[in-house]
């Protein structure tokens, strides 16, 4: 089985497993919250490289936080500045208006809980791929066995390989492995299932 954290706004690699998975996966949203983790970051490309965008947190360092009673912070202006990022880096991309369409929403209204700010985000996404199934997850935490696939650990070895896309800026910026999904959508649109599909998994 795969087990998934519930991330914001995730990496191909998380997207790739999850399609793979067909059923066999869970998002477990009963783990503890790990700080600095893709949880409540991602990362993206723009003229200057790779920036990592961070939704804070409210008393999200407590130890042994479950994940799905993690609270979004406004008191500072993250979604305009986040949004004012993506807009800067993709706004030449070639579906960047379709997939702006959808996610300019979740930059102006409010999810208080960072569980459920994340599922809708990925629903979004994945219904713009066409992948349509109903995101499976538990508020228990899932023990891994030695014959699952655990995403969710900080630190790992991964065997995964970023199918080779084009990445805006690359006529200056060497291509970056496993950013956000949306790096990947900006590019391939509805057509980046099929680069999904063919990564060698293990």
């Amino acid at each position: 089985m795969l087990i998934l954290a519930a991330q914001y706004l995730p990496d191909i690699e998380y997207v790739a497993r999850l399609i793979a998975a067909g059923d066999d996966y869970i998002i477990d949203c009963g783990e503890h919250y790990i700080k600095r983790s893709p949880r409540n970051r991602t990362r993206i490309m723009t003229a200057n490289g790779t920036l990592d965008l961070t939704v804070p947190l409210i008393k999200a360092n407590r130890p042994r936080t479950p994940m799905h009673t993690v609270q979004i912070d406004y008191s500072t202006p993250w979604q305009h500045q986040h949004w004012v990022a993506l807009k800067s880096a993709y706004r030449s991309s070639p579906y960047f208006d379709e997939i702006a369409e959808r996610l300019e929403p979740f930059y102006r209204g409010r999810y208080d809980n960072l569980v459920e700010y994340n599922l809708a985000l990925l629903r979004v996404l994945l219904d713009f791929m066409g992948h349509t199934a109903q995101l499976k997850t538990t508020t228990e935490y899932v023990t891994a066995t030695a014959e699952d696939t655990d995403l969710r650990p900080k630190h790992r070895t991964t065997t995964f390989t970023t199918p080779h896309y084009f990445q805006l800026f690359s006529d200056r910026i060497p291509f970056a492995e496993n950013l956000s999904i949306l790096d990947l959508l900006m590019s391939e649109g509805p057509y980046a299932v099929d680069l999904l599909n063919s990564c060698l998994l293990q």
